[in-house]
């Protein structure tokens, strides 16, 4: 299995996996407890890490040769 294809499963981990050690509501980052501060970054880490993925990935080269 491809290095990058190992990617798409650190959203899961960083979601799920450290949600039971996030879970407090007192340190409030942005206006928004801690908890929901978490689910957004990874959304948006999410992001990123998919574009990563797409970027690296070698059968989204074959259409590129100009």
């Amino acid at each position: 299995m491809k290095f990058i294809y190992i990617l798409s499963v650190l959203p899961f981990v960083g979601i799920l996996g450290f949600l039971p050690f996030v879970n407090r509501v007192t340190p409030f980052v942005l206006g928004m407890p801690f908890n929901m501060f978490w689910m957004v970054i990874w959304v948006v880490l999410t992001s990123i890490i998919l574009g990563v993925m797409y970027k690296l990935d070698p059968r989204n080269r074959e259409g590129e040769e100009e």
